[in-house]
């Protein structure tokens, strides 16, 4: 029998030891011990900035341990480097030391996010462009091996730390900051790495910026009786979003369809896509949501991170609501040096051709080439021959380069930049479509339905019957609008008007996910291939003949996760006055009353736990 001093010490061994199947996770009752040992403690040094910042930020160096491992030692060193780095930024006054400084610090923090991120996919690219056969070689697990005399790490995969992308954009945006000469140089080692591990949003953001957190460290702790109601309520709202929509609607139907999408109907492919939209966004915007609370609960304030973006009208419009953190930081530190709609930049061109010259060489494909080479051309001889156009132009390059590179951020796959540009398609294809009257929209619309129909009498391809289904409803949309102005009816019918672009962006929004969700959770050693052939075979799905007679059995089989796609769409297209109210109502309540609410909550959500806990999709970014 085991001794009582056995026990105890197994006990440490296990809370000081990472866990790669148990990470501390919100939705694992071990989180929330957690967080109540150290809300516990929190409480009493809450208003003693510096101790309280000091604890919290050995807590969040903890708490990314028991989520990462070794991974910490990459924390730790991006928070020492960019603090000194700083500092040392903030003692030169010419601008030549200064640039030296700041392109030092972008190089290092970029080349440990590009090493462990894409080192699969720049080996790939370099392999198929030379013929040569490089492997990835994991550096730290050498080095690892080497300190310690064993072989216990192996150098032959890199595995990719949970949440670099977020606090290494962090870490960026402080240097550039101090830079731009928009804040001072944190003085205390301790405040900075606080800032940059704070637990709640180190591993999947929201992105904080340092002229917005920095000062919370300094303030005394308040929190008044509402705002307790609003973090509570934050947390329940976003267990339910992540446990019972995303993790059941996925667990139940939709990675069922993305794992073999040949061994389902069209019907079903295409519900698992629209099903997809609703995932990712419960997933992601539940886990800011639990982020937000916590957050709240400690006296600190996270930035929104979405504003039901499925109510957009554009994709432009879509990506002012959608991780709206990730949108700032790709505006402010990409979009704008780019040149933004200003100019055109020694950058703007580079990178547009750069990914467009690897991937017509990686296809292997002419139509690819002749594709780029002729879009070139006619921009060049607008540019040439409209100057007035050059602006216009440069402004869209510099748009297109920013989506490239945000869909690359997502992941290290093409699968991510065929999104990242059919959402930079998206956008700049609005901005022109807008211009246009009714009349040049039915038109465009009807000739583009006419040359996808001959397409498919004539070269019958399922993703061209898909096409032209889409074109058929858009161009009856466009038809009923221009026979209302034809007719003589001035007043417009707004609400519809809104519907219509709102229901035209969303399916838009969800088909290019086609190519993010098919990249995701992929060994990136086989993401590309695999990825592909997930999206192909999906498209080859919904658009083949359809058995409409098989659809109702369908529906009355997935009859509970359809309704749960269903409640989860009309939920979040409530108005926002009406969320408000009643997130409002609920801050309100009696204590006793909340915590009746939020037992019920907890265990209706108890029930829709599945068998293994999902992870959170953005973890992998």
């Amino acid at each position: 029998m085991m001794s009582f001093a056995d026990i105890a010490l197994d006990f440490l061994k296990n809370l000081f030891s990472f866990d790669k199947a148990h990470p501390l996770l919100f939705t694992q009752f071990y989180f929330w011990a957690f967080f109540a040992l150290v809300f516990a403690v929190f409480c009493l040094i809450k208003n003693k900035c510096l101790l309280r910042n000091i604890f919290l930020f050995f807590v969040s160096l903890f708490f990314y341990f028991k989520t990462s491992g070794l991974f910490v030692l990459i924390l730790i060193f991006i928070t020492l480097y960019n603090f000194f780095a700083a500092k040392w930024l903030n003692t030169r006054k010419k601008n030549g030391s200064r640039n030296v400084i700041l392109g030092l610090s972008v190089i290092i923090n970029l080349s440990i996010l590009c090493y462990f991120k894409y080192a699969y996919f720049l080996t790939d690219v370099v392999n198929n462009l030379t013929g040569l056969e490089f492997r990835v070689f994991d550096i730290f697990s050498w080095a690892g091996n080497q300190i310690t005399g064993d072989t216990r790490f192996s150098v032959d995969v890199i595995v990719l730390p949970v949440g670099i992308s977020f606090y290494t954009f962090q870490a960026i945006s402080y240097i550039m900051d101090v830079y731009r000469k928009r804040i001072e140089p944190v003085r205390n080692i301790f405040d900075f790495g606080f800032y940059v591990s704070f637990f709640p949003q180190l591993v999947a953001g929201p992105i904080v910026r340092a002229n917005e957190f920095i000062p919370q460290l300094h303030k005394k702790y308040f929190l008044s009786r509402r705002q307790f109601g609003i973090a509570v309520f934050w947390i329940m709202n976003g267990l339910v979003k992540k446990i019972v929509l995303s993790d059941y609607i996925a667990v139940n139907f939709i990675d069922r369809v993305f794992d073999r999408p040949l061994l389902y109907t069209g019907f079903e492919n295409l519900m698992a896509l629209f099903g997809y939209s609703l995932q990712v966004y419960a997933d992601f915007s539940g886990y800011t949501d639990i982020a937000i609370g916590v957050a709240m609960l400690m006296g600190f304030y996270l930035p929104k991170n979405f504003n039901s973006p499925y109510k957009a009208k554009d994709p432009g419009e879509f990506w002012n609501r959608w991780h709206m953190s990730l949108s700032r930081w790709l505006k402010d530190y990409l979009y704008i040096p780019l040149g933004g709609n200003r100019n055109a930049t020694f950058g703007t061109f580079c990178i547009i051709i750069m990914l467009a010259a690897i991937a017509v060489f990686l296809s292997g494909s002419w139509w690819i080439g002749l594709a780029v080479g002729v879009l070139a051309v006619i921009l060049t001889l607008v540019a040439i021959f409209k100057p007035e156009k050059r602006k216009t132009i440069t402004t869209e390059i510099n748009r297109m380069d920013t989506m490239l590179l945000g869909g690359l951020w997502h992941g290290a796959s093409w699968n991510f930049v065929i999104w990242g540009g059919l959402n930079g398609i998206g956008m700049i294809f609005y901005h022109f479509w807008k211009d246009w009257s009714i009349y040049g929209r039915t038109l465009f619309i009807m000739a583009v339905t006419f040359l996808l129909r001959v397409l498919c009498v004539y070269v019958p391809q399922p993703v061209f019957t898909l096409l032209f289904v889409w074109c058929m409803i858009v161009l009856g949309g466009n038809v009923l609008r221009m026979l209302y102005n034809l007719f003589g009816f001035k007043k417009p019918l707004q609400w519809l008007q809104d519907a219509w672009a709102v229901f035209q962006t969303f399916t838009f929004i969800t088909f290019t996910r086609l190519f993010f969700r098919s990249g995701s959770n992929l060994d990136p050693a086989v993401a590309n291939e695999t990825a592909w052939s997930t999206a192909k075979n999906m498209v080859n799905q919904m658009g083949s003949r359809w058995d409409w007679s098989i659809v109702p059995n369908i529906i009355v089989h997935y009859r509970v996760v359809f309704s749960l796609i269903l409640i989860g769409m009309v939920i979040h297209w409530l108005p926002e006055n009406f969320k408000r109210r009643y997130r409002i109502w609920f801050a309100k309540m009696p204590i006793l009353l909340m915590i009746v609410v939020c037992a019920t909550i907890v265990f209706v959500i108890y029930q829709f736990i599945t068998a293994d806990l999902q992870a959170f999709i953005y973890f992998q970014f």
